[in-house]
C-alpha cells in the first residue's frame, strides 16, 4: 500500500496547496481567485513537491539542516523548470518574480528557496508523517479506490485544462490574423469590434473565463501582442489534412478538432484495437487463442488506447514531419508510456503484466528496444492512415447522439476501470489468505473468482513471485520457475 499512501500524500497537499494559493490571492486582492491551473480545487505542483521530498530525504538523513538546504534547492530547480514548461504553454509566465532581487530567470529567488526549504523541511519530518497515520485509519480497498479515482479527475482535469490552453491560442493566432488583414490603417470602429472579439474570446468559455482569471497575464500578453503590436508568423497551420476550418460554430460537426469527446473516443477504439492486435499475435506466434484484456468487462487493453492518445496529441501538428522522425518519437513516446503503465500498476497494484526481463536492451524489464520500434511502427500506421480516417469518422456522429455516447462510455469505463483494480487487489489479497469483510468484497469474490481472473488475465502475476523469479536465473529448471509463478494461486 505504499504507492496509495505517496498518492494520498500527493493528494493531500495538492488540495492544500490550492487552498493557500487562494487564501494568499484573497488576502491579497480581497478578491477570491481560482489560481491554478485546473478547475478541480488542486494544485498538482504543491503535491508533487510534497512527493519528491519525501522520496529524496526520508530515509537519507534525519539531519533537518540538510534537509532543509535539500529540499530548498531540489524544490527551487523543480519551480525553474516548471515555470519554464508553464511559460512555453501558457504564453505567460505562471509565477514571475521580477520585481525581486537574486531572482533566477525570475522564476525563483534566493528567499523563496528558503521559504521552500523551511517548507519542504517541516512536511517531510511533520506534517507527511502525520498524513500517513491519518490515512491509515482508512480501509485500504475504500482508500485505493478514492484514491485512484481523485487521480483519475485531475487527469481528466488536466486534459481538458491543456486542450482549452491550445485552443484558446489557436484561436487568438487566428483572430490576430484577421486584425492584420486590416492594415494600418484601422479605423476606430473596426478596432472597437476587434477588441469586442477578443473580450467574447476570454469569456463565452467556462473554462476560458477560468484559466484567464487564474492567469490574467495569459489575456493582458496575448492582447498586447496580437492587437496592439502586431507581430509577424502568427498564421497557423489550419490542419486540412485532418480537419475542416469552419467560419461559424454551429456548423461545426461533433468532436471538431481534438477536443476531449474525440480523444475519448480514440481511447477507446485503441484500447479495442490494442485486444485485437493482442490476440493475433497469440494466434499466431504462441499457436493458440488468449484472453488478452485489460479490463474485467469488455475486449479493452487501456495502455493502448493511453497510447493512442498520447500519440495523437503529441503527432498531431507534426503529419509534416519526415517519416523517419514520425517513427522515431512514436518509439520515444510508446517506450516511457508503456514504462509509466507498468510502473504504475506494480506500484499500485504489486502485480505485472509484462516482463521484458529476458530481452536485449531492456529497461527494467518494463519495455525493451524490439517494443519500442512496435510502438514508432504503430505511431506511423496511426498518423499517416488510421487516425485521419477515424477522425473523420466520428465527426460524422450526430452531435445529439454523440454526446450521449461519450458519456456513457466514459461512465462506463471509469465503473470498469474501479471494479478491475478491485478485483485484482482482491485476487491479490486471497492468495494471501485475507477474507472478505464486507458485502462488496464479497461480491468480488462470487463474480471474480480466482478462475476467472487468470482466464482474464493469464500473463499478470505478483511482483514478489516475479523478483523471485528474476533471483534465480537461467540455472532454475523450467518446472521450477513454473512453480514460481503459479505458488500465489496454491
Amino acid at each position: 500500500m505504499r504507492g496509495i499512501n505517496i498518492l494520498w500524500i500527493f493528494l493531500i497537499f495538492s488540495f492544500f496547496g490550492w487552498l493557500f494559493s487562494c487564501l494568499y490571492y484573497w488576502i491579497k486582492e480581497k478578491k477570491f481567485y481560482n489560481k491554478g491551473f485546473l478547475t478541480l480545487p488542486f494544485s498538482p505542483t504543491y503535491g508533487a513537491s510534497a512527493v519528491i521530498c519525501y522520496a529524496a530525504f526520508d530515509k537519507i538523513t534525519d539531519n533537518i539542516f540538510i534537509i532543509f538546504i535539500g529540499t530548498g534547492l531540489l524544490l527551487s530547480a523543480f519551480s525553474v523548470v516548471l515555470g519554464i514548461i508553464g511559460e512555453n504553454i501558457l504564453g505567460c509566465k505562471p509565477w514571475d518574480f521580477w520585481d525581486m532581487k537574486l531572482s533566477l530567470g525570475n522564476y525563483t529567488t534566493i528567499p523563496i528557496a528558503l521559504l521552500l526549504g523551511a517548507g519542504g523541511a517541516f512536511s517531510v519530518k511533520l506534517l507527511i508523517p502525520m498524513v500517513y497515520t491519518i490515512i491509515g485509519y482508512i480501509p485500504p480497498l475504500v482508500s485505493m479506490i478514492i484514491a485512484l479515482s481523485l487521480t483519475a479527475l485531475i487527469l481528466i482535469d488536466y486534459i481538458l485544462s491543456f486542450i482549452t490552453i491550445i485552443l484558446l491560442k489557436k484561436k487568438i493566432r487566428k483572430l490576430d490574423s484577421h486584425a492584420q488583414l486590416l492594415g494600418a490603417e484601422i479605423t476606430e470602429e473596426q478596432l472597437k469590434e476587434l477588441e469586442q472579439n477578443y473580450n467574447r474570446l476570454f469569456t463565452d468559455n467556462i473554462l476560458r473565463k477560468r484559466m484567464t482569471s487564474a492567469f490574467p497575464e495569459l489575456r493582458r500578453e496575448e492582447y498586447v501582442k496580437q492587437i496592439t503590436q502586431k507581430l509577424d508568423d502568427i498564421k497557423q497551420d489550419n490542419m486540412k489534412q485532418y480537419s475542416t476550418v469552419y467560419d461559424r460554430e454551429e456548423d461545426k460537426p461533433f468532436a471538431s478538432g481534438l477536443c476531449f469527446e474525440k480523444l475519448f473516443a480514440l481511447f477507446v477504439i485503441g484500447s479495442f484495437i490494442g485486444t485485437c492486435i493482442e490476440t493475433v499475435y497469440a494466434l499466431i506466434v504462441e499457436g493458440h487463442f488468449e484472453c488478452r484484456v485489460g479490463l474485467v468487462y469488455g475486449p479493452f487493453i487501456p495502455v493502448y488506447g493511453g497510447g493512442a492518445c498520447m500519440l495523437t496529441v503529441a503527432l498531431y501538428k507534426l503529419y509534416k514531419l519526415s517519416d523517419t522522425l514520425v517513427f522515431i518519437i512514436g518509439a520515444v513516446i510508446g517506450a516511457f508510456f508503456e514504462y509509466i503503465c507498468s510502473w504504475a500498476q506494480e506500484t499500485f497494484l504489486g502485480t505485472v503484466s509484462w516482463d521484458y526481463s529476458d530481452m536485449p536492451l531492456n529497461i527494467g524489464g518494463r519495455t525493451c528496444l524490439l517494443y519500442a520500434l512496435f510502438w514508432g511502427f504503430l505511431s506511423l500506421i496511426w498518423l499517416r492512415y488510421i487516425y485521419p480516417f477515424v477522425s473523420k469518422q466520428i465527426e460524422k456522429i450526430p452531435k445529439k447522439q454523440g454526446s450521449i455516447a461519450i458519456t456513457v462510455l466514459v461512465v462506463f469505463m471509469i465503473v470498469d476501470a474501479i471494479v478491475t483494480v478491485s478485483a485484482v487487489y482482491r485476487w491479490n489479497q486471497r492468495v494471501s489468505g485475507v477474507p472478505a469483510d464486507n458485502s462488496f468484497v464479497e461480491y468480488i469474490d462470487k463474480t471474480f473468482d480466482d478462475d476467472r481472473m487468470e482466464f482474464l488475465f493469464p500473463h499478470m502475476r505478483d511482483s514478489d513471485s516475479l523478483d523471485e523469479l528474476k533471483s534465480q536465473g537461467d540455472a532454475t529448471p523450467d518446472s521450477a520457475k513454473q512453480e514460481i509463478i503459479e505458488k500465489q494461486h496454491e
